[in-house]
């Protein structure tokens, strides 16, 4: 397989620690800096990309309401641009964090499938990503399918993110255990 192929000839130690080490950066300036200077026009709202669980029709224009013009500024021409960058890095990069524990257990053969559970979740937030934008530029008139097809964009995202953390966590304990087992030899 094609895709396998190429996670396979891309999980050396260093591009692995390159695109773990992007996306981390991407994302803590994200949480740190521009989701907390959005949220600072919503009165304590929440931002869509930080709701899970999903949303409705009236939070998002509730949401959209407090933001205000600024803060819908700032949505979409501060936090959008880095959330345009973040999920390919993410994709690529927690694809290869985890495609390199399987490989060092030599387990990745036919478990490299769980290594595009990232990339789904980073499909699923440009998708999430197109619909805020969409919504952003159309408020007051959002389209109830818009709301609905962005959040269960957001949901998706969201699964497959915790999927992925879930494996990952198992696959490190796994990893952990196996390493242990195999100095106490």
């Amino acid at each position: 397989m094609m895709i396998r192929r190429i996670i396979e000839n891309n999980i050396s130690g260093r591009k692995v620690l390159i695109f773990f080490g992007l996306s981390t950066a991407v994302y803590l300036i994200m949480l740190l800096v521009t989701i907390p200077y959005v949220m600072s026009f919503s009165g304590g709202m929440k931002i869509l990309d930080m709701m899970p669980t999903g949303y409705n029709a009236e939070y998002v224009n509730e949401l959209f309401l407090k933001l205000g013009e600024s803060g819908r500024q700032a949505y979409l021409y501060n936090q959008i641009p880095l959330d345009l960058v973040y999920p390919a890095l993410y994709g690529i990069g927690f694809c290869l964090v985890l495609a390199w524990f399987l490989n060092k257990m030599g387990k990745l053969g036919s478990n490299w499938i769980y290594c595009l559970l990232p990339v789904f979740a980073g499909v699923f937030d440009y998708c999430e990503n197109f619909g805020i934008i969409a919504m952003l530029q159309t408020w007051p008139e959002i389209p109830v399918k818009m709301i609905s097809f962005t959040n269960m964009f957001s949901i998706l995202k969201s699964g497959f993110t915790s999927v992925y953390f879930i494996v990952l966590i198992i696959v490190i304990i796994t990893f952990g255990v196996k390493l242990m087992m195999k100095k106490n030899r």
